[in-house]
């Protein structure tokens, strides 16, 4: 049987000691959580602090982003190695921000290209992260015009098809996949949970295609997209979500317990 899993990304928000602060709040609150993984994702300074707080605690502590080579001239990167060196459980990939895919759109829009993620740099990050036994959080996800356009499967399966060419299939038992529609992320839209549902069943089946349906029936699959306490409840009780990817209601300690309560 899947466990349940429920991360909260932290994105641009918090100091060091604003992180610690809310770790600590977060730990407080839920207590125990057997057979259900907790992970917070601060932005990378804040890590240190953050991991040294929820030692010997059942929270985890995973990354929003890495850069897929060990070293070198990549001004401002950080690689999976030097990750891998603060002992990271998790972390975030292909996320449709850094994919330059905004549901709610906050910079100007001729600065877009900036954010320039592609599927061969995901499919290049996950390699890196399991190399360094990381466990990566894919991100997949259509635009709203894209799903107006009746092509939330095409999209999805493509991006899943670039993100884990060429990885073995018994590495995909350590991969965990969130599907966020973009049209979702920042907007307070929620997919419908039986809507969401089925797309993470599709995701589940493209899976079984490309790697087994052993895998398909292991690999944990999560909804992001504006999840709250109101709805998590809902959308963690269908069989093919087995938790979510949770962004701005993870920056309130009793929000976010509220969530992963629901996942319990």
């Amino acid at each position: 049987m899947r466990s349940k899993l429920v991360a909260g990304n932290w994105k641009m928000h918090l100091s060091a000691t604003e992180g610690v602060a809310l770790a600590n709040a977060v730990v407080s609150a839920l207590g125990e959580s057997a057979d259900l993984d907790v992970v917070v994702c601060p932005p990378y300074l804040a890590i240190p602090a953050v991991k040294e707080s929820v030692r010997n605690t059942p929270v985890k502590v995973g990354a929003q982003d890495v850069f897929w080579m060990e070293q070198g001239a990549f001004t401002g990167k950080v690689s999976a190695k030097m990750l891998s060196n603060l002992c990271i459980d998790y972390c975030i990939v292909g996320h449709s921000e850094t994919r330059g895919r905004f549901g709610k759109l906050e910079v100007p829009a001729s600065t877009v290209s900036h954010f320039a993620e592609t599927d061969e740099t995901v499919n290049l990050k996950i390699k890196a992260l399991l190399y360094h036994a990381i466990t990566p959080i894919l991100c997949v996800g259509e635009t709203q015009e894209e799903r107006d356009a009746g092509k939330t499967v095409s999209v999805i399966q493509t991006q899943l098809e670039g993100a884990l060419a060429g990885i073995d299939p018994a590495e995909m038992y350590g991969i965990v996949i969130a599907y966020e529609p973009v049209w979702a992320i920042g907007t307070g839209l929620t997919c419908a949970s039986d809507e969401a549902d089925r797309v993470c069943g599709l995701i589940r089946t493209r899976i079984a295609e490309a790697g087994s349906q052993d895998v398909a029936d292991n690999i944990r699959i999560l909804y992001g997209g504006s999840v709250k306490p109101d709805n998590a409840r809902d959308l963690f009780s269908r069989p093919e979500i087995d938790g979510g990817l949770v962004g701005g209601a993870s920056l309130e300690a009793n929000g976010f317990s509220a969530i992963v309560a629901a996942a319990k």
